[in-house]
């Protein structure tokens, strides 16, 4: 006779790695739709201004689609695809860029 013990067999899942929904856009995978949440400028001094200014006349701003296509490896800038047109923007800049994944709304 088996005690209750042996009898009952728990198994344990693993835990999937579950990615924040809430990414800066270095963070994120490649080939992913994301959404533009917000452009984090740091301070309200000269240099943040100008960043958001640069960002937003490349057409990244809050709620359009952007899909990360490649990054280049050593910290070098990030290629990604706004509006249909191809851009490349530097490391600094993309940890800027507030993005949630599209797939997760």
């Amino acid at each position: 006779m088996k005690s209750k013990f042996e009898s009952s067999k728990v198994h344990f899942k693993r835990k999937r790695k579950v990615e924040p929904l809430i990414n800066r856009l270095i963070d994120c995978p490649i080939g992913v739709k994301l959404k533009v949440l917000r452009v984090n400028t740091g301070h309200h001094g000269h240099h943040g201004h100008h960043a958001k200014r640069r960002l937003a006349n490349l057409g990244i701003i809050p709620g359009v689609q952007i899909i990360k296509r490649k990054a280049a490896p050593f910290r070098g800038p990030i290629e990604i695809i706004v509006k249909g047109s191809l851009l490349v923007i530097g490391r600094g800049l993309a940890a800027r860029i507030i993005v949630i994944n599209e797939n997760s709304e």
